[in-house]
């Protein structure tokens, strides 16, 4: 592996394109910084990285990727803080899953430091495309995929680990609703569900368009042998709140263990309400609903942060939850998440570094 205090080479961009972007009217995920990392995996061991401009990549047509799949990501986000500062939140959890990933999808870690140092290099190199508004961030992406060109169904040997960034805007731009999916599976036990593979959001992209047909934003995924118990909404955790309790079910192999679930559970934690981590049934949840004792349902992962959803529908009936107005508990964990993303916040939990 690559010593963390080797210097990546660095390729800086001829014509930045910052001046052409509207910082005011980001739509998620279309507009990409200047620079982005690539680093190489070949005869056993990961080459030394460069940072060059944004640009396409060119690919041999047996490219293994292509064909069978190896293929992992994360999300990450930067943010601009107090004295312009710029911080990422949680980096080290990202990391850690993603190497998580990359062992269960047959791929080589990449050492954390090295990852670090990567991330800290092309964030001081796009600082400036970190943006100034208070919903707005940079959105980091890294990702790694198998490079062989070979068609064969076996593991590559060589691999491609690449960081990106984005500035964007708020994921979604009011209350979500959902449905409750009883006939496809997100993920089953043995399977990829924890880990963040490119082929889990293929599958359910599916039977995701269905319910978007039928007016819904997205689904809440349940377990692939009864279809009995809650697992995830769309691609996010998803939290309720009934009372003083607020509840989820407990990651596992078919659930993936989200950075923002875990901080808004401790969160809950510090502010003395009762946590339960559990499974949790459809059928609980309608009971709820039809008692007027769901009080908050939300999803809650790094693009969105915290989405409320304002209705869930099951079996051809909606069911609806009080407004986000009136909410006390999602309304108070996000804003102070963004505070501390942002430095405004005292950060008990040690839980924002500063990269800038």
């Amino acid at each position: 592996m690559i010593a963390s205090d080797t210097m990546f080479d660095i390729e800086r961009t001829g014509s930045s394109r910052l001046t052409e972007v509207d910082f005011e009217n980001l739509p998620f995920g279309r507009v990409f910084s200047d620079h982005m990392f690539v680093m190489d995996f070949k005869d056993g061991e990961w080459q030394k990285g460069k940072i060059v401009p944004f640009q396409n990549l060119s690919l041999n047509p047996a490219t293994s990727v292509i064909h069978y799949g190896q293929s992992i990501f994360e999300g990450m986000k930067a943010f601009r803080g107090k004295d312009q500062h710029i911080f990422v939140f949680r980096p080290d959890r990202n990391i850690k899953r993603f190497n998580l990933s990359a062992e269960r999808m047959c791929m080589p870690k990449v050492d954390p430091d090295v990852f670090r140092e990567a991330l800290s290099q092309l964030l001081n190199l796009d600082k400036d495309w970190v943006p100034p508004q208070n919903d707005a961030s940079l959105y980091i992406r890294p990702f790694m995929f198998a490079t062989d060109e070979y068609i064969g169904v076996k593991p590559s040997e060589t691999y491609r680990f690449m960081i990106f960034t984005c500035p964007v805007r708020r994921y979604y731009t009011g209350d979500v609703k959902v449905r409750v999916e009883t006939r496809y599976a997100r993920s089953v036990k043995g399977g990829t569900g924890f880990a963040k593979a490119a082929g889990n959001y293929a599958g359910a992209l599916y039977p995701a368009k269905l319910a978007q047909e039928d007016g819904y934003q997205q689904l809440i995924w349940t377990d692939a042998v009864e279809h009995k118990y809650i697992e995830e909404s769309g691609t996010m955790n998803i939290v309720f709140r009934s009372g003083n309790t607020i509840f989820t079910p407990p990651t596992s192999e078919t659930i993936l263990n989200g950075v923002t679930r875990d901080s808004v559970l401790q969160l809950a934690r510090d502010w003395g309400y009762n946590v339960e981590e559990r499974r949790v049934e459809v059928e609980e949840v309608l009971h709820l609903l039809k008692e007027e004792k769901l009080h908050e349902a939300f999803g809650a992962g790094t693009a969105a942060t915290i989405a409320p959803i304002s209705t869930i529908g099951f079996e051809g009936s909606d069911y609806e939850l009080p407004p986000f107005d009136g909410w006390e508990f999602a309304q108070k964990a996000a804003a102070a998440l963004d505070g501390i993303k942002k430095g405004m916040v005292e950060d008990t939990h040690g839980w924002n570094v500063r990269f800038v």
